[in-house]
């Protein structure tokens, strides 16, 4: 796939802290930089979107990344899989979010978030009542109400990402252990 929208030229110090922070210029700041203000304004909420402490982080991580399997985002799964390792989270669990439903490697808990993350992320959303009152009780109301935005807006970056053309940019390959793929079912549609 490529890029449906030009990348547009970052100021010169952004476009330098970017490679000091993550190595390489993500394509999602220099395709929004077409609109500068909205491109700044995304920056200011992911930026406090990353201070929110009420959840885990490996939580908030694995729901990003189921989202971004669902979605097909391979931009966000990246990005994602190469953050789990910058902050030091369970590699061994976070490569095997695209198939949680297969493996054995998570927690009821963080099968529950994935399962969350997922219902969220359907058209229409799919979230239960039951769903959402266990990981109330499991969570609390803060921590409930930072998981669902998070994962909001982990939906919008996955969805503008995958309209606007943009793939992976090979981050993850710094980590060790290989991310798994999603699982395809027989009709070759992802499972859910």
């Amino acid at each position: 796939m490529a890029l449906r929208i030009p990348k547009a030229e970052l100021p010169t110090e952004l476009r330098e802290n970017l490679i000091k922070q993550l190595g390489s210029v993500p394509e999602p700041h220099e395709v929004l930089w077409n609109h500068p203000a909205l491109a700044e304004a995304n920056q200011q909420f992911a930026s406090q979107v990353a201070t929110w402490d009420a959840v885990d982080a490996s939580l908030k991580t694995f729901a990003h990344m189921a989202v971004a399997a669902q979605i097909g985002c391979s931009w966000c799964l990246d990005v994602n899989y190469f953050a789990a390792l910058n902050q030091r989270l369970d590699l061994a669990k976070a490569s095997q979010v695209p198939r949680w439903r297969e493996s054995e490697a998570f927690t009821p808990l963080e099968r529950e978030v994935m399962a969350y993350a997922e219902a969220m992320t359907n058209t229409p959303p799919t979230v239960t009542d039951e769903l959402s009152a266990s990981l109330l009780d499991r969570l609390g109301p803060a921590a409930l109400v930072e998981l669902t935005v998070y994962i909001g807006f982990a939906n919008l970056a996955a969805r503008c990402n995958t309209a606007h053309g943009i793939t992976s940019q090979g981050y993850s390959e710094a980590c060790e252990i290989p991310l798994a793929a999603r699982p395809v079912a027989s009709e070759g549609a992802p499972t859910a």
